[in-house]
């Protein structure tokens, strides 16, 4: 219906050229669009005039993309769809594929982040900075490799392509309803924006353009969450003597028959109050010394960091004495009765995230028909994170030696998730969960760091030579990366057992749950309070300091040091002429690239403690050796696009290319992550190792994928666009968990432990997709609804690619090639989602600029940062937001947003579709702003 209604009244006007020109004959002064209308004009344009099939979102003023992020702003792009953190959009995914599969640049340069992968963190960028955001679908060879799914590129304003002086400010507040549910919190936030461009004339030396911009934010994101841990385990029937905890089942003993059921180790309720601060600074040099020479040069700079309290509730025990269950085909548990210590646990983190990007550009027009542009840049992001977590446990006294009503550790529970994605905790009401000195024993304090740093320099050439003929033009280029990635992790624990002093310190840091109304908005009867302590006061109370400090050596089996190389060179050839009448234009081309990657890796003994009972534990000696692995390879990627224009107003567009995307630095990581089972006591080593599990793998190698696309689009007048296109991506290989015999040593000797990891394998699969766009504005409706208009974009993606769990999936023998089934099914790639929809309907006419927002994305697989642990799944999501601008006067207008007004939580679900993992509530947001342009 809505792409009827869009061509019908199109058609019509078609009829008479008078009243439908086309977007070149449109003459200078007809009228004076602004706002959404503007920019949907200026992307139109954009798509219709790219070689490449593109899909892009630009203003012609800085700031005037609609939106308060980056992330935002994308996700209303054609196929392009966001991954939601703290209520916000962060990760994008392209054409339903993850992050993973796309390629992120900053005015054509790759950008550093901290998160371990290739995608740009979008909230370190403010939106009102951000001028231009073009998404290549398709590739061509002087693109920067590693996107499959296609690139996504950010631009800001180049002064004296400007061509006038214009100073904007612009102050914004906003208000959380969740917010304001933490007490002493008012629920308000603010942000704050300054931008200034202008040009000057410096006479014999040329033109110079000036911009800056600078951005200075103060919000909150409170969070309500029912969480599962990161760790999955299958169990059989029977319970470890030892422990009393359910007995783990292999892949082969569930193979051969025997039932098994899927149960985290720990299920936690979390509040989280934070404070989210940004100061962010964009400046731009543009320098003409003469007509043939121009010098640009462009910095970025930002400094995020948020303080987040977190307030636990955990069930710490939940393989313990299970009973009654009721299991659900997939595997997971829908009711279960057991036994749980219950764990109030307090924490503050604190992160500090710094961004700093540039690089200097000059191009020189050698000659009428030769032009040569050098390029080097530098991107650096570093991040820190600190915590400081307490536990205070359930014991069957309470602080004052008294016996508990229940008189046990351990608390009777019922857990029941037949009725939603909300499970339900029930426990003995006997226990008073908001009774402090029944969280009385078993004080552990941890200080946990972690610190990710990654920078990029590099450097390119490029020559672009005119031609007369079928060949317009003839390009080459080569460049340079330098990438390193580094992570150390580091944890300082401590733990007290004199309950005179757990006593003291329960007494002295007391706090009032943090908020009211916790999980309203979830289904069920949910927990809604419980005990809560002060975190910095139990460090005071135990250490006699806040901060005991990180460890001496910080040195670890699980950092990462990874330095990645590549060189790249390119020719393409850019074409225009005619089949018969047809005019036909496009370029072709092949990239050629080679990666090499070098991985530095700790391996730690351990030692065998023998507890004097028969029984042993495992400790590390503090004794480490390095491991260097180094692995390269080289690719080809060739790629032509072409256009045929059927019509004035009628385009199709092709386009055949191979495109690649490289695993995420982390992910090729050298290090070892050493599982030991929950206790200290044990009959063997066996025992105690639950498993090891590599924490990247340096010689994995780039996927690869044959890539076509074949696009039809109409464009009627300057206001609309219908186009629909269908792809093909063949991927050739994809990631497989692996074990892998590697030698470590336990109590003085060597062993041979499988470890777990990833590799590439030799699989075939594919993906096939539609994609829909539709836009317009209803001009042939009687004024004033002549304002109205809408865009519409779909998109649908099928793959058959298969991702499995590194524990319950399908193990690969490398040396036998054999495969043990797994127990699980499959996922597919990640970030894939099979649905992706994105609808706007706005009202723009005069003063007045109305717009309401819809995006929807279906169930998708998210992998974990390092790419080896178990499947996780986010559930079908969707957002609607509101926007409204009034000009109340020339160069002020009042701007009013309302974000995720109706409350979606985000949901995962681990390691099957359908078991919980974890559930966010986040709340709606809503700003108010005044904008002044000089």
């Amino acid at each position: 219906m809505a792409l009827a209604a869009i061509a019908w009244p199109h058609v019509a006007m078609a009829q008479d050229s008078q009243t439908a020109p086309s977007s070149s004959e449109q003459p200078a002064t007809e009228i004076v669009v602004s706002a959404i209308r503007a920019t949907i004009q200026d992307s139109i344009e954009t798509k219709r005039e790219t070689t490449a099939i593109v899909d892009s979102l630009s203003a012609d003023d800085i700031g005037d993309i609609p939106a308060l992020s980056v992330g935002q702003a994308i996700q209303t792009i054609t196929g392009a769809t966001t991954h939601r953190e703290k209520g916000d959009a962060s990760e994008i995914a392209l054409r339903g594929l993850g992050p993973f599969l796309s390629n992120s640049t900053f005015n054509g340069r790759e950008a550093s982040n901290g998160s371990g992968d290739r995608s740009v963190n979008f909230n370190q960028f403010p939106s009102e900075l951000i001028n231009k955001i073009t998404i290549y679908k398709s590739q061509q060879a002087n693109l920067i490799e590693g996107g499959v799914a296609g690139t996504i590129e950010l631009g800001t304003v180049r002064p004296l392509d400007y061509k006038r002086r214009r100073i904007q400010m612009e102050g914004k507040v906003n208000y959380n309803p969740y917010q304001d549910r933490v007490y002493g919190d008012t629920g308000l936030g603010w942000r704050g924006t300054i931008s200034l461009i202008d040009q000057f004339s410096l006479g014999g030396l040329g033109d110079i353009g000036v911009s800056i911009g600078y951005q200075r934010q103060r919000t909150a994101n409170p969070e309500e969450t029912l969480a599962g841990s990161s760790t999955w385990s299958a169990c059989d029937d029977s319970v470890d003597v030892l422990t009393g905890n359910c007995r783990n089942v292999t892949n082969a003993q569930v193979n051969d028959g025997t039932p098994f059921y899927i149960v985290p180790n720990a299920m936690t309720y979390r509040q989280i109050s934070e404070n989210d601060q940004r100061d962010a600074v964009f400046g731009a040099i543009q320098w003409r010394p003469s007509p043939t020479v121009e010098i640009n040069l462009d910095v970025e700079y930002s400094d995020r960091s948020f303080a987040e309290n977190r307030s636990d509730l955990t069930f710490s025990e939940m393989r313990l004495g299970l009973k009654n269950r009721e299991v659900d085909p997939a595997g997971f548990l829908r009711y279960v009765e057991g036994m749980t210590s219950l764990e109030s646990n307090s924490t503050l983190t604190e992160r500090s995230e710094e961004y700093l990007g540039g690089g200097l550009e000059i191009a020189v027009e050698a000659s009428d028909r030769l032009r040569l542009v050098a390029d080097v840049s530098y991107s650096d992001t570093t991040r820190l994170d600190r915590s400081r977590s307490t536990r205070l446990r359930t014991d069957p006294l309470d602080i004052y030696g008294n016996r508990t009503p229940v008189g046990n550790q351990r608390v009777a529970y019922t857990y029941d998730a037949r009725d939603s994605f909300a499970p339900v905790f029930t426990i003995d009401p006997r226990f008073d969960l908001n009774d402090w000195s029944l969280f009385s024993d078993d004080a552990r304090l941890r200080r946990d760091e972690r610190e990710r740093s990654n920078t990029i320099w590099a450097g390119r050439l490029d020559a672009s030579y005119e031609l007369s003929g079928l060949i317009s033009a003839l390009h080459a280029g080569v460049r340079y990366s330098h990438q390193t990635y580094n992570d150390y992790t580091d944890r300082v624990e401590m733990t007290q057992g004199d309950r005179n002093v757990d006593r003291d310190a329960n007494l002295a840091c007391r706090t009032r749950f943090p908020q009211r109304d916790y999980l309203k908005d979830a289904p069920g009867d949910q927990i809604s309070s419980w005990a809560t302590f002060d975190p910095l006061c139990l460090f005071d109370a135990y250490l006699g300091t806040e901060d005991p400090g990180p460890n001496d050596d910080l040195r670890a089996i699980t950092n990462t040091d990874v330095l990645e190389q590549v060189w790249a060179g390119y020719v393409m050839a850019d074409y225009e002429g005619d089949i018969g009448s047809l005019p036909v234009r496009g370029n072709v081309g092949v990239r050629v690239v080679r990666t090499e990657v070098e991985s530095n890796g700790l391996r730690s003994a351990l030692d065998i403690v023998n507890n004097g009972d028969g029984t042993i534990r495992l400790v590390e000696t503090g004794d480490f050796e390095t491991v260097t692995i180094k692995h390269d390879t080289t690719r080809v990627l060739p790629s032509a696009n072409m256009i045929f224009e059927l019509k004035p107003e009628l385009l199709l567009r092709a386009a055949a290319y191979r495109a690649m995307s490289r695993p995420a630095p982390s992910a090729l990581s050298a290090g070892r992550s050493i599982q030991l089972d929950d206790g200290t006591a044990f009959t063997d080593v066996a025992d105690a190792i639950r498993n090891i599990q590599a924490a990247g793998s340096p010689r994995l190698e780039p996927l690869m994928s044959w890539n076509g696309d074949l696009a039809l689009e109409w464009y009627p007048n300057r206001d609309t666009i219908l186009s629909t296109t269908v792809y093909y991506k063949r991927f050739s290989g994809g990631f497989q968990p692996v074990r892998i015999n590697e030698d470590f040593v336990l109590g003085g000797q060597q062993v041979n432990i499988p470890v777990s990891q990833t590799r590439n394998s030799d699989d075939k699969s594919t993906v096939y997709g539609l994609e829909l766009t539709a836009a317009t504005r209803f001009s042939f409706l009687p004024a004033p609804l002549d304002g109205l208009g809408a865009k519409v974009s779909y998109n649908y993606a099928k793959s058959n690619f298969k991702s499995h769990d590194i524990l319950l999936g399908d193990i690969y023998d490398p040396v036998t090639e054999e495969v043990e089934p797994g127990i699980i099914p499959p996922a597919n790639l990640s970030g894939y989602s099979k649905h992706v929809l994105s609808a706007q309907a706005y009202y723009d006419i005069g003063p007045v600029s109305l717009q309401g927002i819809y995006n929807y994305r279906s169930q998708y697989y998210q992998d974990f940062v390092g790419g080896n642990s178990q499947l996780r799944y986010v559930g079908d999501n969707q957002t609607f937001d509101l926007r409204a601008s009034l000009d109340v006067m020339p160069g002020v207008s009042l701007r009013v947003e309302a974000l995720n007004i109706f409350n979606e939580p985000k949901v995962t679900y681990m390691p099957v579709v359908g078991s919980t993992r974890q559930y966010h509530y986040y709340g709606s947001k809503y700003f108010i702003g005044l904008r002044v342009k000089l």
